[in-house]
């Protein structure tokens, strides 16, 4: 007699960050999974001002494979539509299915930082292309299948930047109009998509402040953290793999909005969250990145 079919994640900005720490935990509870990012190989990754950033889908997958699980690394471009494609069709192509989507990654480029005046229009294209639109062709490309095999998870990571008034300017501890707006955009698709396809299990998870490799390696880390406190990327990933496999605990968030370091610290979820003191940032490793 046949044993099921292992379940199937395709996890987008994984190279490093929430990406790297969900894959890793899905890959613990059970989970093939296919990682997408533009870094391939640990220690070619650079920050926008140059600076190296640690992190490649080589070390994910190693890391996926030291859980027992089968990884596979695909390295995609968010603004570059057919490697968005292409990742769905090579991780069905490897393991026939894809039962959870966790769409992480972002856009890392021009205009991410810019203020109004300075953000072009074909910066703000970009952003959009790369914060909502990729992550549509993403959805675009696995919602049949779910539907038509009766089960899925997709999880787009969401931000109060989208929502919330920054407490200082960009640069100085806020955030930019192009990143909140595509933020707020992406932000509505959960809500909706999970009326219209009450089949599917739809989530919006906003990380909270957590510390990305860029934000160290650029040493602007401190604008942040003197407005927020910061997570770690394995409390965000912890959380992601409850919504995942909990599906009778977790069904009352479907459709809204996870606040992911809450969930952790109220469900338990890990006996180190949230920390005694506050942590140093040193230790920060990121958020959604590609």
């Amino acid at each position: 007699m046949s044993s099921a079919p292992r379940p199937v994640a395709l996890v987008t900005g994984a190279s490093r960050g929430i990406g790297k720490a969900t894959a890793i935990d899905l890959a613990a509870a059970g989970f093939d999974v296919a990682v997408a990012a533009r870094t391939a190989t640990d220690g070619t990754g650079r920050a926008d001002a140059g600076h190296a950033v640690p992190g490649g889908l080589d070390t994910t997958v190693a890391q996926i494979e030291r859980e027992g699980a089968a990884g596979l690394p695909v390295t995609m471009n968010l603004l570059d539509r057919a490697s968005v494609l292409a990742a769905v069709d090579v991780t069905v192509a490897r393991f026939g299915h894809i039962d959870v989507l966790v769409n992480n990654g972002i856009y890392q480029g021009s205009g991410v930082m810019a203020r109004f005046d300075d953000l072009s229009d074909d910066e703000a294209q970009k952003l959009f292309e790369g914060n909502v639109f990729a992550q549509l062709a993403l959805i675009r490309a696995v919602l049949p299948r779910m539907i038509e095999r009766g089960n899925g998870t997709i999880v787009n990571l969401v931000s109060a930047a989208g929502v919330l008034r920054p407490p200082a300017p960009v640069g100085a501890g806020g955030w930019s109009v192009g990143y909140a707006m595509t933020k707020a955009a992406f932000g509505r698709v959960a809500p909706v998509l999970h009326v219209e396809y009450p089949e599917v299990r739809l989530f919006s998870v906003d990380p909270g402040l957590t510390l990305t490799e860029r934000m160290v390696a650029a040493g602007n880390a401190g604008q942040y953290t003197a407005h927020f406190k910061p997570g770690t990327p394995d409390v965000i990933g912890r959380c992601i793999r409850w919504l995942a496999t909990e599906r009778t605990e977790s069904e009352e968030l479907r459709g809204s909005a996870v606040l992911a370091q809450q969930v952790v610290k109220e469900r338990a979820l890990m006996e180190r969250w949230p920390p005694p003191v506050t942590s140093d940032v040193s230790w920060a490793q990121t958020t959604d990145d590609t």
